[in-house]
């Protein structure tokens, strides 16, 4: 199998212009108050990643890294996918920050090669980390199956990067890595299947799209994914549900600034928690975990108060008869919250359940702390009482994705 370098060399991946890509120099590493797990980061996949994973049937339809008008682009299933690493712009000045840096050579190393990603993780404070998919697969591999109208091969691209993930990306780092699988959606009970033979090979979690419906699929309301729910429940694998997974952004008028989706970017969340809550998926599955991956956190408390207002005539709704527990009780069992930068939300914490809430980095998004992680938590946690910001900073990421930190590392942060 070619080397990731020797791909890059290739005549057909000669380095393009770079008038306009600035690197800045590597920051120094920063001083570590505490032991951190980011529950939010993000893979470009890089051009070998389904390499030797297919099978040979497959060979012209298999994903792959092609040189056209000065880009790298995905070809799948003869589709072009141009969007080579969706906003990995970590390490480049603001004012070259853009959606869709297109060349592998344009973007900071770390984004797509593991070994240079565990580094960047050491320069910021971060001890491990749990990662989504990038824009070929989309955040929760609906692209690498709704693209093509064969199951046959959508089902063996989903399990290449699976595969890819847990022997070459997570594998290759397994106390500094969560493995975070994708699911298959086109048959519940073939993708149930995968999450029980996955939960066997060491994968923690599934990254889930936040609206089936809006992908063309079944809601959540309908049943139909119970038995990748059950499975979920059964194997204790987290269900991530990272905002964007849709396929949409929230916005408001069509001719609205782009800053828009920007700002209301925590917007899709609060409506998923919704969706899923009175789907009663987690009544009826009592034992899931759901996280609102890249959500925020400050929206939770306003909902808490909703819900518990609604109680006074849900009656005349019906949907909740016949539970025990209150809808707000519900979601502040079954459900987790990830902060990037809530500097103001944390002082309602114990609303929203200190045991459900996780922080985040976002590498190599533009919304990341990298470098300055550890100053960003010092700056909004730091002054909290020291069992809470153990909870914040790892211990509720370890339990729930059942990732254990040395004790060594718990106890000084400079052990990594």
């Amino acid at each position: 199998m070619a080397s990731i370098d020797e791909l890059l060399q290739n005549s057909s991946f000669t380095i393009a212009d770079r008038s306009k890509v600035t690197f800045l120099p590597d920051p120094p590493r920063q001083p570590r108050k505490y032991t951190f797990i980011s529950v939010d980061d993000h893979i470009v996949e890089p051009p070998n990643a389904f390499e030797g994973r297919m099978p040979a049937k497959f060979a012209e339809q298999t994903p792959r890294v092609v040189e056209q008008d000065g880009s790298h682009v995905w070809i799948y299933d003869g589709k072009e996918f141009p969007n080579v690493g969706f906003n990995a712009v970590v390490g480049r000045p603001v004012d070259e920050y853009s959606m869709e840096p297109s060349r592998f050579d344009d973007m900071r190393r770390g984004s797509w090669d593991i070994h240079e990603r565990i580094k960047d993780m050491d320069l910021s404070g971060v001890y491990a980390s749990l990662c989504f998919p990038s824009f070929l697969p989309g955040f929760a591999g609906q692209r690498l199956q709704l693209s093509t109208k064969d199951t046959e091969l959508a089902l063996a691209a989903t399990r290449a990067w699976n595969d890819w993930n847990i022997e070459a990306w997570s594998g290759a780092y397994p106390d500094r890595m969560i493995p975070c699988q994708l699911p298959y959606f086109l048959d519940p009970e073939v993708g149930a299947q995968e999450i029980y033979r996955n939960a066997e090979r060491g994968f923690k979690a599934v990254t889930f799209t936040e609206a089936p419906h809006l992908l063309g699929m079944p809601s959540l309301h309908t049943g139909h994914w119970d038995p990748i729910m059950r499975a979920c429940e059964e194997t204790g694998t987290v269900i991530n549900l990272h905002i964007g997974s849709s396929g949409t952004s929230p916005s408001t008028a069509p001719d609205a600034p782009p800053d828009v989706v920007g700002v209301l970017f925590f917007g899709y969340s609060m409506f998923s928690a919704v969706d899923w809550l009175y789907s009663r998926i987690p009544v009826r599955f009592p034992g899931i975990k759901i996280v609102l991956s890249e959500g925020g956190i400050g929206w939770v408390p306003g909902l808490v108060d909703r819900l518990n207002h609604m109680l006074s005539y849900h009656e005349m709704y019906g949907t909740w008869k016949g539970i025990d527990l209150t809808p707000a009780e519900v979601l502040l069992r079954n459900f987790y919250f990830c902060a990037v930068e809530d500097p103001s939300s944390f002082a309602l914490r114990d609303v929203i359940g200190v045991d459900h809430i996780f922080l985040e980095q976002d590498y190599p998004h533009c919304d990341s702390t990298w470098p300055h992680t550890q100053r960003t938590i010092e700056e909004e946690i730091g002054g909290l009482p020291d069992a809470d910001v153990r909870k914040m900073t790892w211990e509720n990421a370890s339990r729930v994705y059942r990732h254990p930190v040395p004790p060594a590392v718990q106890d000084d942060p400079d052990a990594y």
